[in-house]
């Protein structure tokens, strides 16, 4: 019987793991670390159409609960922060997606009073250095978010 032997030619080849993947399960663990119950994590679903009837989809990082608020979770990951910080990303159009699916997981499991909101966690990690991890509490709500779209004169967004 002969031996298999594995070359670089035939060696199954290793996941290189894209740095968002890696900072959303960095994120998660610190979540966790500090009391979140992590319910879901990179849950995404169907939100509705583009003007040629396309599905657009939504996705939310991590879905977690902080004692009895359910926080809606962004994680943006950078290696450096050296042009802008990483959570000048969260602009009006990733807040707006990110609330519409929010509202869709809340729609599927029949969630209608528990208290919500939309947190942020920024990840920092630079090659050589040690990662750094923020967590934004609140960065924003659907209230302030309408507000702010109806102040830039965008009624048309739908809600």
């Amino acid at each position: 019987m002969a031996a298999a032997s594995l070359s670089i030619a035939n060696a199954p080849e290793a996941r290189v793991i894209p740095l968002g993947e890696r900072g959303e399960k960095i994120a998660a663990e610190f979540l966790a670390a500090n009391g979140y119950r992590i319910v879901f994590t990179n849950f995404k679903v169907p939100i509705d159409r583009n003007s040629k009837g396309v599905a657009r989809s939504g996705e939310i990082d991590i879905i977690a609960l902080d004692g009895e608020t359910l926080c809606f979770i962004e994680v943006k990951t950078r290696r450096s922060e050296d042009f802008t910080p990483a959570i000048t990303s969260v602009d009006v159009r990733k807040r707006i997606q990110i609330t519409r699916t929010a509202r869709t997981y809340r729609a599927i499991f029949n969630i209608t009073h528990t208290a919500s909101r939309f947190d942020v966690v920024t990840v920092l990690m630079p090659k050589h250095a040690e990662v750094s991890i923020e967590l934004k509490k609140g960065f924003w709500s659907e209230q302030t978010l309408r507000a702010g779209v109806r102040r830039v004169g965008r009624d048309d967004i739908p809600f």
